[in-house]
């Protein structure tokens, strides 16, 4: 399967806008590289189906990366980085949608200064209304349910829209399109 490139070119693009890096990445090996050279140190890999069959954990290890798996809880406020993988991007918006009801998924996507996203280049829709009946199938599918919208680093801010001194949430976002991922939109 495979989406209109100016489909592809109008996420890169919208998602760049928002503050996010773009990268195509050729190859597993290509985006663990990346990953190891950008995190800036401890790398959080929560439990998904794709870092399972990638063996992402292992391969970030083999490039000299210090990756912490399991229970994040007691490592993710020290951590520089975490990696989650995305169920689909939205190509106005240059939006993330993940299932996110794992707490060490919610804490990899928040708390970390850097996260890396992996998005399978065809899993990008045109926009919300084309989302809207993927949003239904992972609301039904367990329960609670806690789906993550991610547009660009965080821009915490106040109500007087001031940044404060110490914003929360990842200041930079990487977003990885990898086409060795799963294909299917309810996988992540």
């Amino acid at each position: 399967m495979s989406i209109p490139a100016t489909l592809l070119e109008r996420f890169c693009q919208t998602a760049a806008r928002a503050g996010a890096e773009v990268v195509r990445c050729v190859s597993t090996s290509a985006a663990t590289d990346y990953l190891v050279r950008h995190a800036g140190g401890t790398i959080l890999v929560p439990d998904f189906a794709d870092a399972r069959r990638l063996a992402l954990v292992g391969r970030l290890q083999d490039r000299g990366g210090k990756v912490v798996c399991g229970d994040l809880f007691r490592t993710t406020a020290t951590a520089a980085a975490g990696v989650s993988c995305a169920n689909f991007g939205l190509a106005d918006t240059g939006t993330l949608v993940l299932e996110a009801s794992a707490q060490d998924v919610q804490l990899t996507c928040t708390l970390p200064e850097r996260h890396f996203v992996l998005l399978h280049p065809t899993k990008i829709l045109p926009d919300h209304m084309a989302a809207t009946p993927l949003l239904r199938r992972l609301h039904s599918r367990q329960s609670p349910d806690f789906i993550a919208f991610i547009t660009g680093p965080s821009r915490t801010a106040d109500t007087k829209r001031m940044l404060p001194a110490a914003p929360r949430g990842p200041r930079e976002l990487h977003i990885l399109l990898l086409e060795t991922l799963s294909d299917d939109f309810l996988h992540s």
